[in-house]
């Protein structure tokens, strides 16, 4: 079920063509004509969700990539001894990594460093290819909050013997993503925004997304570039400064000023023998 966050409350949108997708309902209606259905069911009294109840997904209910980036900040390729690429450098996530907001974040055996990543995620609205920069609005349908969860053992074990390192972030439930869609009327420049993330009431991560070394308009051009981007595809934008080690049962919240805080526990599982 769709529903539609205002003012702290939830007025569930069950009914509306679109069904469970939200990404699919802006496409169908247009936010104007869509806002004006969810005005209508304000007054007419629509069902209110109690949200302590709700259980999240994604904000996106097909998805056929995570195209992430990786050294988008200056100071986070700083922090990795790494120089910061001429051009966006992309790896991607699979659909299958997605979870949603107070879910788990479960490690899997495999790996003992597990770290955490906020991130601003742009949500694609429309088929587009070949985009260029100034049209980049064209294909954005919202944003989101994504954290691009890290096996940064493995990830490291594969850099050093030069091989691709997708698996290091591609596991089930490295890519909680939520726990709304923000639509583009609610952030009107994506250049401008807080990022943070607490564990346990501790920030680790906190920059502004004015410092990323390709902005979005220049991202989807990048990516549209030869490559086909679908409704429900998500751009997870970069991290920040302040990646760091996870322990089992630490609480993490990722916030993207006006887009929503993602809160997930990590879970390690019982101990291996």
């Amino acid at each position: 079920m769709v529903a539609w966050r205002e003012g702290g409350e939830l007025l569930s949108l069950a009914g509306l063509r679109g069904g469970d997708d939200p990404v699919a309902m802006l496409g169908l209606y247009g936010l104007d004509r869509l806002t004006e259905e969810v005005d209508r069911r304000w007054a007419g009294a629509g069902t209110l969700l109690e949200e302590s109840s709700v259980v999240f997904e994604p904000p996106v209910a097909t998805c056929t990539k995570i195209c992430c980036l990786a050294l988008n900040y200056v100071a986070h390729a700083e922090e990795g001894g790494m120089e910061v690429p001429p051009e966006p450098v992309l790896f991607f996530k699979p659909p299958s990594a997605l979870t949603g907001h107070n879910r788990p974040v479960t490690a899997p055996a495999r790996t003992k460093h597990l770290e955490h990543e906020v991130e601003l995620a742009v949500v694609i609205g429309s088929v587009v290819r070949d985009l260029p920069a100034e049209r980049w609005r064209e294909a954005v349908a919202g944003y989101t909050v994504i954290n691009d969860m890290t096996a940064r053992d493995l990830q490291l074990a594969n850099i050093a013997r030069n091989a691709p390192w997708d698996q290091s972030k591609g596991f089930d439930t490295f890519a909680p993503t939520g726990p709304y869609l923000a639509t583009v009327d609610e952030v009107p420049d994506p250049q401008a925004l807080e990022l943070t993330l607490e564990v346990g009431g501790q920030v680790r991560q906190r920059a502004n997304t004015e410092q990323m070394v390709f902005g979005v308009p220049e991202l989807i051009a990048d990516l549209s570039d030869g490559m086909t981007l679908l409704p429900g595809d998500l751009i997870a934008t970069g991290t920040i400064a302040g990646i760091a080690p996870l322990q089992d049962g630490d609480v993490m919240r990722a916030t993207v000023q006006g887009v929503g805080t993602l809160v997930n526990t990590v879970d390690f599982g019982p101990p291996k023998p």
